[in-house]
């Protein structure tokens, strides 16, 4: 592999591009994202993430091997998965997300770290997928029905994700009342959210 992977400072877009013309480096950041070594494993996932956000069709065929990592003990491995996951839900043609879906969304039960990343994804699951937004709207409402213990603190990416794609929700009422309510939140940052959701889509607090 012309790269070192294992140094502090890589050319992300460099091994990006390599990357996509030769699956065998495609293979050494995949293995890379389940080393013990922070570093290569920190390259390997800003490498993938970057091919997830641009190219994601370049990865497509490796979500199986992201799939089975949302089952590891290893919370950094959930982490990893949940973030490529949602990006590739753009190019899921073979409509994998859907089987996935209870798995993924049962994470919110997860820590505050995981619950966290999965309500702010959610706004852009629900843009590559419009299918599924009553779904997805469903598990953002449902948060204080989850064993999260900092249910609180995730409704702020719930929040964010709502306004991804809150002019497209056809009824607007349970949102709108959720966001409400997060106005009297014991998060300041989930507060914070709920007051700019509000002046952003001129929503009355009476």
């Amino acid at each position: 592999m012309p790269f070192d992977l294992s140094k502090e400072a890589i050319d992300v877009k460099s091994v990006a591009d390599e990357a996509v013309k030769d699956d065998n480096v495609l293979n050494e950041l995949l293995d890379g994202l389940l080393s013990t070594k922070d570093v290569l494993r920190y390259n390997s996932f800003k490498v993938l993430h970057l091919l997830s956000e641009e190219r994601p069709e370049s990865l497509y065929h490796k979500w199986d091997f992201f799939a089975v990592m949302l089952n590891s003990d290893n919370a950094y491995h959930k982490l990893i998965a949940i973030r490529l996951i949602a990006n590739l839900t753009k190019v899921d043609t073979n409509n994998k997300f859907e089987k996935l879906f209870n798995k993924y969304y049962n994470l919110l039960d997860d820590s505050v770290i995981i619950a966290g990343h999965i309500t702010a994804l959610s706004g852009k699951i629900v843009q590559a997928k419009p299918k599924l937004q009553k779904q997805i709207t469903k598990q953002l409402l449902n948060i204080d029905k989850t064993k999260q213990k900092h249910k609180d603190l995730i409704k702020a990416g719930a929040i964010d994700s709502f306004s991804e794609y809150f002019e497209n929700v056809k009824d607007k009422k349970k949102i709108i009342k959720f966001v409400q309510e997060q106005l009297k939140s014991t998060s300041p940052k989930t507060k914070k959210k709920a007051k700019e959701f509000i002046k952003k889509w001129n929503i009355s607090t009476s």
